[in-house]
């Protein structure tokens, strides 16, 4: 048996390869769209890609299933489970509870596991030259490391109304009657890590077993002692805000992503090239350091950093109706590279990469000193970290929005007032800001964010 788990850092998000040496086939389970390196892998461990299958309509990455199945002829295998409102648009083999399917001397059951989605499948695998046992156990966003899936995000960014209720007494009784009949052996492989905002406590460690989450976890004792009640209200509290272009996934994942193919190389633009286009709406976007942006950032431009977050801060801040986007890169290579990272959040309209902003039009967007901000008098202070950030501590008077719901949001801002944006330490609030003066506010922001003035304020008191 092979295993091989790929694990998106950016996104929290993890996709497996299952394959059976002596046949040469394998299983794909919740790839992503950049399908290369399932490709590569296969490829090298002399492995054909027979079947590819996902556990559920997913909301914060588009799912590279129709890609890698369309590329190479595989199996399309989809949930056919759970109501009329969220069933897969596209065509795939559908697959229900109990089902089970054979990836050579794999066999993998499916069991319909709902409470974070009502569509949700889990995979259970046997290893069948090894015996009759199931070894391991791929949960999706059922069961994580020490958590499990939120049942409110149909509710918070797909325009649900009232589904977490239903979605919490589906998820104790999915962990009621499908995973805690399993052995204690069982290994268990969730889709997401610790970051994810698709539970709030998920665990770092990549994996765990039935047996660890049964006695460790915190849901544990609410569902074998049947104090549904206790469960829900436990798991329906304190959930992070979810970033509403989780809604616009969703949907292009129940619909079917878009089909990549053989993607033509993206052109180096020229200054002239580039500024027709800011002309035409297109926007840049700036991947330096927020402090280099700030200096002299480029009017038309957006600021996200190259990091472990500018996926998760793409996704926030643009969507692919609103623009074509030109990305700032240092070279062709790394363009590309995050021109793919950017497929990750359904950003397919990328035009061109330019490597420097000599030429063009820039403004200073420096920072201000917490001390100072007295004398911005009359301005708004935007505060865009998470509700649970903020309710810890803020500055009195200010709006709590998180970033990653301002594009849905700006006809709740004022126009021809001064805002003042920060979050905790400054990262987040470069890349609103940037945002929000793009869109033509009138914006400023708190250098190092809402932990500088804490201190300022502290200090003042000494």
């Amino acid at each position: 048996m092979f295993f091989e788990r790929f694990y998106d850092t950016d996104l929290a998000q993890a996709s497996y390869m299952l394959g059976c040496q002596k046949t040469g086939e394998c299983l794909v389970i919740d790839p992503v769209r950049d399908i290369q390196q399932y490709l590569d892998k296969a490829a090298a461990e002399k492995l054909r890609v027979t079947h590819v299958t996902e556990t559920h309509i997913h909301a914060d990455y588009l799912s590279g299933s129709r890609e890698l199945a369309t590329q190479t002829g595989a199996k399309l295998l989809l949930s056919d489970e759970g109501n009329a409102d969220w069933k897969y648009g596209f065509d795939g083999e559908k697959l229900h509870h109990g089902d089970t399917f054979m990836v050579g001397n794999l066999r993998v059951e499916v069991r319909h596991t709902p409470g974070h989605t009502p569509e949700s499948i889990s995979f259970l695998v046997t290893d069948t030259p090894r015996g009759d046992t199931p070894v391991m156990y791929f949960t999706g966003d059922f069961v994580f490391v020490g958590d499990i899936g939120r049942p409110d995000l149909l509710d918070e960014a797909a325009g649900g109304q009232d589904t977490r209720f239903e979605g919490a007494k589906q998820m104790f009784a999915s962990l009621r009657d499908q995973f805690l009949t399993l052995p204690d052996g069982v290994q268990v492989w969730p889709a997401h890590g610790s970051g994810s905002a698709c539970g709030k406590a998920l665990g770092a460690v990549p994996s765990t077993t039935v047996g660890y989450e049964r006695a460790l976890a915190w849901w544990s004792d609410y569902v074998q002692s049947g104090d549904e009640q206790g469960f829900t209200d436990y798991l329906l509290s304190g959930q992070p805000d979810a970033p509403l272009y989780y809604g616009r996934m969703k949907m292009q994942n129940k619909a079917g992503p878009a089909v990549l193919g053989n993607v033509t190389v993206l052109p180096q633009l020229s200054v002239a090239e580039l500024k027709g286009k800011l002309g035409q709406g297109t926007v840049l976007i700036d991947t330096r350091k927020k402090e280099v942006h700030q200096a002299a950032a480029p009017v038309g431009s957006v600021n996200l950093p190259v990091s472990n977050t500018f996926e998760t801060w793409s996704g926030w801040l643009l969507r692919p109706e609103d623009a074509d986007y030109v990305l700032l890169a240092e070279n062709a290579e790394q363009a590309e590279k995050l021109r793919r990272r950017l497929w990750m959040v359904g950003l397919d309209n990328v035009v061109g990469f330019i490597t420097d902003v000599e030429g063009l039009d820039t403004v200073a967007a420096r920072p201000f000193e917490p001390a100072e901000l007295p004398e911005h008098k009359g301005a708004l202070i935007l505060d865009v970290r998470k509700k649970t950030e903020y309710d810890e501590g803020h500055i009195p008077g200010a709006k709590q929005l998180h970033a990653g719901r301002l594009p849905w949001k700006l006809d709740e801002l004022p126009k021809g007032q001064e805002i003042v944006v920060h979050c905790q330490g400054g990262a987040r609030s470069a890349a609103a800001a940037s945002f929000l003066r793009l869109k033509g506010f009138e914006v400023s922001e708190i250098a190092g964010g809402y932990e500088a003035w804490e201190k300022a304020q502290k200090d003042s008191r000494n």
